[in-house]
């Protein structure tokens, strides 16, 4: 004899995956990048829709990338200009890294930086700050000095409200458990608000190196120099599309790969986390 009862059964949840989302990452960019390539041979080569002189073939593309990048590997003047521009990167970053940092903590942790300095900065940020390069060639003249002040004031803004954001993100729990344990106020800086606050500090500085480059790019631009910035005019005004798409590349790879810096920083100092690749 058997007895049925009404428990109920084991079950196992099993999530289905959607096909898109199974899809490995590499094959993904690969598939993205073959019909971003094929557009765009479709449009220039296959049926001339857009004329070369506005938008040159992916083939007439590759052959500059190819030669500006074995110029730069032979160490010609495309690796002096991409030099010049990395230093000029490299101090706009750690002006905006620093100078965004200093603010930000006197934005989140003092009353006066909140009420009196905040509405300043954000009234800084919504003006036009590209239109600022040329004040700034003009206070420090056409050298690395101008690309890096552009560069440090576009980049520094987004470092201030993550530090600021960061140093808010500490709960009123954690920060009285300090008080009742009688820590001080820079103590529970380091050890309380800081440490949480980094991941969001990270983000402000992730944001800021497409500022930098942004600021710098322009600032080489409209104020001439060694830089890569000044090649991209110097091909523009000789209508050469492809050499001028062949830099953007370069320089896209430049900020891709100062952008992976700072994330791999990230991965080393916030630890805590886990982080997907």
């Amino acid at each position: 004899m058997t007895i049925e009862t009404d428990a109920p059964k084991d079950t196992v949840w099993v999530e289905h995956v959607a096909l898109i989302d199974r899809i490995p990452r590499w094959l993904a960019m690969l598939a993205l990048a073959l019909v971003v390539v094929g557009t765009w041979d479709l449009v220039t080569t296959r049926t001339g829709l857009v004329s070369p002189i506005i938008l040159p073939s992916p083939q007439e593309t590759w052959a500059d990338l190819t030669f500006v990048i074995g110029n730069i590997f032979q160490g010609g003047h495309y690796f002096d200009a991409l030099w010049t521009t990395t230093q000029t990167v490299f101090w706009a970053f750690l002006i905006a890294a620093g100078v965004g940092f200093l603010l930000g903590l006197l934005v989140g942790e003092t009353a006066f930086g909140e009420k009196a300095v905040m509405p300043y900065l954000v009234a800084i940020d919504a003006m036009p700050k590209v239109a600022f390069a040329p004040l700034f060639i003009a206070w420090l003249g056409f050298g690395i000095s101008s690309k890096v002040a552009l560069g440090a004031f576009i980049a520094t803004f987004p470092v201030v409200v993550a530090t600021a954001s960061g140093l808010y993100s500490s709960t009123e729990n954690e920060r009285m458990l300090f008080r009742t344990m009688g820590a001080s106020r820079l103590q529970t800086l380091l050890r309380l608000k800081l440490p949480n606050g980094l991941p969001h500090i990270f983000t402000g500085l992730k944001i800021a190196t497409v500022g930098v480059m942004a600021g710098v790019i322009t600032g080489e631009f409209l104020g001439g120099g060694r830089g890569l910035g000044a090649l991209i005019r110097q091909s523009a005004s000789q209508m050469d599309t492809p050499r001028v798409f062949a830099l953007i590349l370069v320089l896209s790879v430049f900020g891709l790969g100062l952008y992976l810096l700072i994330v791999r920083l990230q991965k080393h100092l916030v630890f805590w986390i886990r982080y997907t690749d």
